[in-house]
């Protein structure tokens, strides 16, 4: 069974629509795309070409299959751009259009198609962008790892990682560093279901107690 990783860049509270360019997507009257730009040092560089150097096949929400057709092609001199092309590409659309960029394949059914991929002998699934693609995935409890790349700025407003379908869980941080601009690099895999706890006194206060009624009511 293979691996769904989630890689993304996000601000410091959670946004992650556009990071590219003003052009990305300014939908919702978004209106600091391009918010990575100058922070995108050798350092971060480095960690997304450790990255793309590992076997993996790209799952690719709709707009932003569109957004890296429309660009990477025609970008001949660069051999990012002929890996891009030549990697499998699975794109989540309701869409019945074809896909004209190579070897891309149309995915209608996230929960039942997802999950049978992961099923596959293959490498490891990876999303780039996505937004709407991630919150499905959450929704439906399909991210294995995430790779976060969490930029020093906060946006306000935008399309943010963890959505209100996310399902709680717990990660394990496999690896942490931050580069000379910044930015926050953190991997961390699933580790399971939330385990609470608390830091409550064994004989609360008739105080606490009277609280605690007060914010059931508030609830």
């Amino acid at each position: 069974m293979r691996k769904l990783l989630v890689t993304a860049f996000v601000s410091l509270d959670g946004v992650m629509q556009a990071p590219g360019g003003p052009e990305e997507d300014p939908t919702g009257g978004f209106r600091y795309g391009g918010w990575t730009f100058n922070y995108f040092d050798d350092a971060v560089g480095n960690v997304m070409g450790g990255i793309f150097n590992e076997p993996y096949e790209l799952l690719l929400g709709r707009k932003t299959y569109e957004i890296f057709a429309a660009h990477w092609p025609y970008q001949k001199d660069d051999p990012f751009a002929a890996a891009l092309t030549n990697v499998k590409k699975y794109v989540v659309t309701s869409s019945r259009a074809p896909l004209a960029w190579n070897n891309s394949v149309a995915i209608h059914d996230v929960a039942n198609d997802i999950v049978r991929l992961k099923r596959e002998v293959g490498p490891t699934l990876m999303t780039q962008g996505s937004s709407e693609l991630i919150q499905a995935l959450l929704k439906h409890d399909l991210v294995d790892r995430f790779t976060l790349l969490v930029f020093p700025l906060v946006l306000g407003k935008g399309k943010r990682l963890f959505g209100e379908g996310t399902i709680p869980g717990g990660f394990k941080l496999l690896d942490a560093k931050t580069s000379p601009s910044g930015v926050t690099i953190s991997t961390y895999e699933r580790a399971g279901a939330i385990k609470p706890g608390s830091f409550a006194a064994d004989k609360p206060s008739a105080e606490e107690l009277a609280r605690r009624e007060r914010m059931k009511q508030e609830g």
